[in-house]
């Protein structure tokens, strides 16, 4: 089943991926004159301008500030630290430059989501917002070809983050925690479920109050730990930042075969992991931002753009730069290639150890990984289901269903093959971004004129 659901992952991921993200971003990037540009430093100020840790319970929706942490909760996960090594140990450190451009092109992108899932959102019986993917999808398309769109949509993304996805997650905390602390996966697994379902309980609301605390935290404690790291081996930080351009287009010289192939996994393994790692394009992270409570759809597009660069810019580079200058730099042990005992679920325990010691290292990166993977969980959940939600006109019944075997699979997680849990999710993460990309390439139109008309209400505000 391995063997297959790579294969299949090869022609998805080389091909029909790389065309549909890196498309996909470019036009939206010349669409909206490069929004990612021009609307960075608004983007920054929406975010930090009135940042709070306390943003409350919002009648009818959550903060925008809530809605930019449930979506980074999502994205800053596994594909941060063990997403990232594997990249780089398939593509070499290459592929950590096409995993940029994928981000770059990826903020155009998740901002057009963001958009229309503010355009597009709907109020349930409940008087709460609900939006995502599926209600743009029928917008797009208002005919049986746009709900045979909207269900392709809810299914996959049921199984890729609702069912599958969890299971990455625990997986690579059991995985993480046995090795700093010996303590058996499935322990883990039983803890993991258990805390998960306590907030599942609570409903968005406090999923949005767990994130909103939870991701500033996880992410201070990381990226002081990876400073750290950069600071005592400051001496081969510029040869760590020379490979990644140079192996970006020479990867061959590092994990060997001939300059075309070498090229395309590089650049494959920068798109797949990329996508797992931000999410931009797959159409995730639209659930939080439609619930948000803003003024205009462009409010919620910018803080959306500021969401991939926090994930693919700070977070995920700073795994980079630790792995590549320990590891590869100054002579490392993959300075010539892949090399026995290491791979892509210890590297960066083994990076962090060289610097703060093995025992230490390897409990810092469990800790913070343990943090990132159930913080994506949590995220990842209320993303199912409000897909369920939309398949099951919000029976309770289906939604019960939903949670048990959710939590259920939180827990196989950490007993599984992680080789083959991350085919699977890379598999139905393809599947999700078909039906998104199409349904974004058709309302182009309203994105641009929405970044034109967002632009000018921030100058006139701005005077």
């Amino acid at each position: 089943m391995l063997q297959f659901v790579q294969t299949v992952n090869g022609y998805l991921a080389d091909y029909i991926l790389i065309i549909l993200l890196i498309g996909t971003g470019i036009y939206f990037s010349v669409r909206t004159r490069f929004v990612q540009i021009r609307c960075f430093g608004e983007g920054m100020k929406r975010v930090f301008g009135n940042f709070s840790l306390h943003g409350g319970r919002q009648k009818g929706g959550i903060s925008s500030f809530q809605a930019l942490t449930t979506a980074i909760a999502a994205q800053v996960g596994t594909g941060n630290i063990v997403g990232a090594c594997g990249a780089i140990l398939t593509g070499g450190p290459g592929a950590i430059f096409w995993m940029w451009v994928i981000a770059f092109l990826g903020m155009a992108t998740i901002y057009a989501e963001a958009v229309l899932a503010q355009q597009t959102r709907e109020v349930d019986a409940e008087g709460n917002a609900v939006g995502g993917p599926v209600y743009y999808i029928h917008k797009a398309f208002p005919n049986s070809f746009g709900r045979f769109l909207a269900v392709f949509f809810s299914v996959a993304i049921i199984l890729a983050l609702g069912f599958m996805g969890c299971m990455v997650q625990s997986n690579s905390i059991a995985e993480s925690c046995t090795n700093a602390f010996g303590i058996p996966g499935w322990i883990i697994g039983i803890i993991i479920a258990a805390i998960a379902a306590l907030i599942f309980i609570g409903g968005v609301h406090r999923i949005a109050s767990v994130t909103e605390k939870l991701v500033p935290l996880m992410a201070c404690l990381y990226l002081v730990g990876g400073l750290i790291i950069l600071v005592l081996r400051i001496r081969y930080l510029p040869e760590a930042l020379g490979m990644i351009f140079r192996f970006a287009f020479a990867p061959q010289a590092i994990i060997g075969g001939g300059v075309g192939a070498a090229l395309k996994t590089a650049i494959s393994q920068g798109a797949k992991r990329g996508l797992f790692s931000n999410e931009a394009g797959m159409g995730s992270t639209p659930h939080a931002h439609a619930i948000a409570k803003v003024d205009k759809p462009h409010d919620q597009g910018v803080v959306a753009m500021i969401g991939v660069f926090i994930d693919t810019f700070i977070v995920l580079t700073m795994t980079a730069l630790v792995v590549i200058s320990c590891l590869y730099a100054g002579g490392g042990p993959l300075a010539a290639g892949a090399a026995d005992g290491i791979s892509k679920t210890n590297m960066a325990q083994l990076s962090f150890g060289m610097v703060f010691g093995e025992g230490f290292g390897s409990a810092f990166v469990a800790i913070c990984l343990l943090f990132f993977a159930f913080s994506t969980i949590l995220g990842w959940n209320l993303f199912g289901k409000l897909n369920v939600q939309y398949l099951f006109k919000n029976n309770k019944t289906a939604l019960m269903i939903y949670m048990i075997v959710a939590i259920a699979f939180i827990f196989l997680g950490s007993l599984l093959s992680n080789d083959l849990v991350w085919e699977l999710t890379d598999f139905f993460n393809y599947l999700m971004v078909l039906p998104n990309a199409i349904a974004l390439i058709a309302l182009g139109s309203l994105v641009a004129a929405e970044a034109k008309k967002g632009e000018e209400a921030w100058k006139n505000r701005s005077k």
